[in-house]
C-alpha cells in the first residue's frame, strides 16, 4: 500500500507492504521490544536491499546485541553491517547530546552535516530511524526535544531522506505522546501508516510552544 507523503520518488519501507515518498518524517508508536525490533529490522533490511544508506540510533541495545539480532532477522545483511556506506549505527548520546546537553540549534548542525556528508560522493538515499527512549533521561535541554522534532520537518522536506522516530507508548506520558503526534506528519501505529490528523505545521507549532526556535 502506498502512502503519498511528498512529490518525490517512492520507496519500500520494509514495514508491512507500505511504501511512501522520500522527504518524509514519521513517528512510530510501539509497545513491546518485539514490535520495535520488527519495525527497525524491516526498515533497515529494505534499505540494504535498495542500496540506501541506513542510519540507526539506538537507546537500549548495545551494538553487539543489535548486530546479533539484526543478523538473525536479515542473514544477508550480516556481512555488511560494518560497511559505513550502507550502515551507520550510533548510540543516542553520540548524536543527540555528545557533550551532555541537548540543543535543537546544535542538532541543526548535526543533521545538516550528516546529510551533506552522505551526499559528498554523489546523490544517496538516506533512511534514518531512532529509538527515542533516551529522552526519558534527565538530560539538560531535553525539554526542547519537540522543538527539534518540529524543526526537522523543515529539514526533511525535499531531501532523499526518510526519518522515523520511535516512541514507546508504555513509557512516555500521554502529554509527551500528544507532542509526538503534533510534530510528525505521518504515524506508524499497530503496523498501520497513516497521515496524522493531529500534526501541526512547524510555523504554527513553534510559534505557540517554542518561539525561540523559529528562524
Amino acid at each position: 500500500m502506498h502512502i503519498h507523503t511528498s512529490d518525490q520518488e517512492k520507496l519500500s519501507l520494509g514495514i508491512g507492504k507500505y511504501s511512501c515518498n522520500w522527504g518524509t518524517h514519521i513517528c512510530g508508536l510501539y509497545e513491546t521490544e518485539k514490535e520495535r525490533d520488527e519495525i527497525i529490522f524491516g526498515y533497515l533490511e529494505a534499505g540494504f536491499l535498495a542500496n540506501d544508506r541506513n542510519l540507526f540510533i539506538h537507546s537500549e541495545k548495545s551494538p553487539d546485541e543489535f548486530y546479533r539480532k539484526f543478523g538473525l532477522f536479515c542473514p544477508g545483511c550480516a556481512a555488511h553491517v560494518n560497511n559505513s556506506e550502507l550502515f551507520d549505527i550510533k548510540q543516542a548520546k553520540d548524536l543527540y547530546y555528545p557533550e551532555g546537553t541537548f540543543d535543537p540549534w546544535h542538532m541543526n548542525n548535526v543533521v545538516n552535516g550528516y546529510y551533506t556528508y552522505t551526499q559528498e560522493m554523489g546523490p544517496t538515499n538516506v533512511r534514518a530511524i531512532a529509538d527515542m527512549l533516551w529522552a526519558k533521561e534527565s538530560i539538560p535541554g531535553v525539554e526542547y526535544l519537540f522543538a527539534y522534532e518540529s524543526r526537522l520537518n523543515y529539514f526533511v522536506a525535499g531531501k532523499t531522506l526518510v526519518s522515523i522516530c520511535l516512541y514507546n507508548v508504555t513509557k512516555f506520558t500521554g502529554d509527551i505522546i500528544i507532542k509526538v503526534l503534533q510534530t510528525h506528519p505521518f504515524t506508524l501505529n499497530g503496523g498501520i501508516i497513516t497521515q496524522n490528523p493531529y500534526y501541526i505545521h512547524p510555523d504554527k507549532w513553534l510559534a505557540e510552544h517554542a518561539p525561540q526556535f523559529l528562524d
